[in-house]
């Protein structure tokens, strides 16, 4: 199992340097492959050739990257914090606390506090997306409570949601048309805003919580056995609950800020690097954080090149995917529940 898991992670490794090329060659402007390499080990190519790939592709690749894994990674913490298969980023509000938190900060801000220059700046995206994701989080857990059920999870993050579509909705009419635009084009996902700026302020946040994450593979290994085994083993429930939160809610706040609304990656992923590598969180959140950054990569390339040099909503595509995972898991825990 040791060598299979291990084999997995090279093979998701290896997927994602042969996407990440695919990605940077395919497109409205078509770059042979010996270019991009030849851009990616400094070597001088055609002029327009290096623009597309440093001002527009490398950044987006590297967001993309970076937002598949924190969403995935957070997705597998979510799950193993409340010890249900059916908690993500989307699901149970934490997506539409951050969206709240980012929307007030491109528009509410701006129309609320005019005067206010500093609201309008891009670098308070992931800390008001943070601050908003981190209050709608610890809201569903404490009116969930240490124990409950995947049910109880969903009923509250269907409310929440519905909560923060009426307010996404009230920001719309204040939009501008300029503004409308966008954030329409925003609550489906894209990668479209990426830039270098955008990505060193999304990168600590991002990285931050797919780093740390694998430190918590024993305490959320434990816990899967219930909080007062794993209370007999070392780990103190509350400690581990408060940490999860806050990094979860740091690495999900930067990705919507920037990326809009991708749903359902944090919900596919875990499982099926769970089914492929079994449920151990050593091996999972770093094989989620893989196959996440592959994923949305392919995803962003396919939106973006379908219908070039227009571009689809990413949210199109991992919709498209994850709802009918998501409806066959709903089937499959109905089956169980009526045969047990």
């Amino acid at each position: 199992m040791k060598r299979r898991r291990g084999l997995v992670l090279m093979g998701l490794a290896g997927a994602i340097l042969f996407l990440c090329v695919f990605a940077l060659c395919a497109g409205a402007v078509r770059i042979p492959p010996g270019e991009v390499l030849a851009a990616l080990t400094g070597q001088t190519l055609n002029a327009k050739f290096e623009s597309v790939l440093w001002h527009l592709r490398i950044p987006r690749v590297l967001l993309g990257l970076m937002a598949g894994a924190s969403l995935s990674v957070a997705g597998a913490l979510l799950q193993g914090l409340f010890r249900n298969p059916l908690a993500d980023p989307g699901l149970i509000g934490v997506s539409s606390g951050a969206a709240l938190g980012a929307v007030f900060v491109i528009i509410l801000g701006g129309v609320v506090f005019p005067d206010v220059l500093f609201l309008s700046d891009v670098r308070l995206l992931p800390v008001a997306a943070f601050l908003g994701a981190l209050a709608v989080t610890l809201f569903i857990q404490a009116l969930a409570g240490s124990n409950g059920s995947v049910s109880t999870v969903l009923l509250l993050g269907i409310a929440v949601n519905s909560l923060a579509d009426a307010v996404i909705g009230l920001s719309t009419f204040l939009a501008t048309d300029t503004q409308l635009r966008a954030l329409s084009f925003w609550t489906l996902g894209s990668l479209g805003a990426a830039d270098w700026k955008v990505v060193g302020i999304a990168a600590p946040f991002c990285l931050g919580l797919t780093v740390v994450a694998p430190l918590f593979a024993p305490a959320l290994n434990a816990r899967a056995l219930g909080e007062a085994e794993a209370g007999h083993l070392g780990y103190s429930a509350t400690n581990t609950k408060r940490l999860l939160i806050v990094v979860t809610a740091a690495g999900v706040g930067a990705c919507v800020a920037f990326t809009g609304m991708i749903g359902f990656v944090g919900l596919v992923v875990p499982h099926l690097v769970r089914l492929w590598i079994g449920p151990d969180h050593r091996w999972l959140l770093p094989g989620s954080a893989l196959l996440g950054a592959a994923l949305l990569t392919i995803a962003d390339t396919i939106a973006r090149t379908i219908v070039a040099p227009a571009e689809l909503p990413i949210g199109i595509f991992t919709a498209a995917f994850g709802a009918p995972f998501f409806l066959l898991l709903l089937v499959r825990a109905r089956r169980s529940a009526i045969w047990t």
